[in-house]
């Protein structure tokens, strides 16, 4: 029992990682009805940006708390821009366009991103700066480090403002609009390419603090570390049911738990494959996903 109670904590804050991602995923496809391949490496990119800006500023933000937030703020704010300039640059022209041209050039977005990392940051990991001195405390059966705790924390924080976003203000008023109808929502004076555009730097945004919770988690980052992450992400996101961001919450979390159910009672050799075991699942006896509804597609 003690070892489950362990196994579901570390998976807990595993999935609340995945979990960040795939509302990117979801939030891009909800509006867009576009899978954005490239978002993985968004994440990427912002656990590199946190890095950078810890090694940079270490003299005058120190670390800690402090050095945690500044990092995550830098790396927010650079992935929002450039969830912005992908949308801008390489989706946008291609709008109109058939799906099967949008899907193949976010592919070779996220090549491109990948292949200049290795360039720019180099191709051998890098070992993230410990902001946070490592503790761990017991809680009844369960142990629980306070890395863990600030991994949770985080992302609880960030899915309330983003629920707040999306269901208080006027620009989820307009995101949610956009997801029912792109004509409709232009016949009611709403800036299609505002929201969108929005879309994109908010779910980059999070992709962003995914990573630098990564770094803080595992302490090593690479330019390959968005590959495997960001699949696992999008299996969340349609195991949820993509396009609802309660479903890839849900979705991230049962994914987490069980890469580490399967790693704690089966073998670490079989972590990756649990993804697509979940995926094939959820294809043949859950198309919609767990959260998803079903729609009518007319030709």
């Amino acid at each position: 029992m003690e070892q489950f109670v362990q196994q579901l904590i570390n998976g807990l804050s595993l999935g609340a990682i995945y979990a960040l991602i795939a509302l990117g995923y979801t939030m891009v496809y909800g509006i867009l009805r576009l899978i954005n391949f490239a978002h993985g490496d968004v994440y990427m990119v912002g656990a590199f940006v946190g890095y950078y800006v810890v090694r940079w500023l270490s003299p005058s933000v120190g670390s800690g708390l402090g050095g945690l937030l500044v990092a995550l703020a830098a790396s927010m704010v650079a992935c929002g821009v450039l969830g912005f300039a992908i949308e801008r640059a390489a989706y946008r022209p291609l709008r109109k366009a058939p799906r099967l041209n949008s899907l193949i050039t976010a592919i070779g977005v996220s090549l491109l991103l990948e292949n200049l990392a290795q360039i720019v940051f180099g191709a051998d990991p890098k070992a993230f700066p410990a902001l946070i001195e490592r503790s761990t405390f017991t809680i009844g059966i369960a142990t629980i480090s306070n890395i863990q705790v600030i991994v949770l924390a985080t992302a609880v924080t960030l899915t309330v403002a983003l629920e707040f976003i999306v269901h208080r203000t006027r620009m989820g008023t307009a995101m949610r609009a956009l997801s029912f109808s792109h004509d409709a929502a232009g016949l009611m004076g709403i800036n299609i390419n505002r929201v969108i555009s929005f879309t994109f730097v908010l779910g980059s945004a999070l992709a962003a603090a995914a990573g630098i919770l990564v770094g803080l988690y595992n302490q090593k980052i690479d330019p390959l570390m968005g590959i495997m992450p960001g699949l696992k992400a999008f299996v969340a996101a349609v195991l949820g049911g993509i396009g609802n961001i309660p479903g890839a919450i849900l979705g991230g979390l049962i994914m987490g738990v069980a890469e580490t159910l399967t790693v704690g009672y089966l073998s670490s050799t079989y972590r990756d494959a649990i993804t697509f075991v979940i995926l094939v699942a959820v294809l043949l006896f859950r198309p919609t996903g767990l959260l998803g509804k079903t729609q009518r597609t007319t030709f």
